[in-house]
């Protein structure tokens, strides 16, 4: 495994733990400025927009997601991976949790220093049925 390929791994590793720990800052820091991330049935958001969906998000409800990398490809400055996600979101209230799982393509841009950050995000999950006991 390449020096750049391991490098994306080990980035998308953190990502996932830092969305899991709940540290907006941490995640902040994985992305590049420009950074679009796209939501089925929603507009795509930018750095700011995703800073007040995640907040928002970690105000009402826990998050945990897996991810397995399934994919990783590299061509010179740029990168991609397509990953098979899973998520659970539990409201504080704790009323139920929602499950989804699907398919994510992330794009990462190497910088001058060397750092791979994630530029672009489409993941496409849906709602997954748990069977009722």
């Amino acid at each position: 495994m390449e020096a750049d390929e391991r490098a994306i791994r080990e980035l998308h590793a953190t990502w996932i733990d830092a969305v899991n720990a709940g540290d907006l800052d941490r995640l902040l820091t994985l992305m590049t400025v420009d950074a679009i991330l796209l939501n089925p049935g929603q507009a795509p958001v930018d750095r700011n927009g995703f800073s007040a969906n995640f907040s928002a998000a970690q105000e009402h409800a826990r998050v945990r997601c897996t991810s397995e990398l399934e994919e990783v490809i590299v061509s010179g400055e740029v990168g991609y991976t397509r990953s098979r996600d899973a998520l659970s979101v539990t409201p504080r209230a704790d009323t139920g949790t929602a499950h989804l799982a699907g398919y994510r393509m992330t794009i990462y841009r190497k910088q001058p220093d060397g750092r791979w950050l994630l530029a672009r995000d489409a993941p496409a999950l849906s709602y997954v049925e748990t069977p009722k006991t």
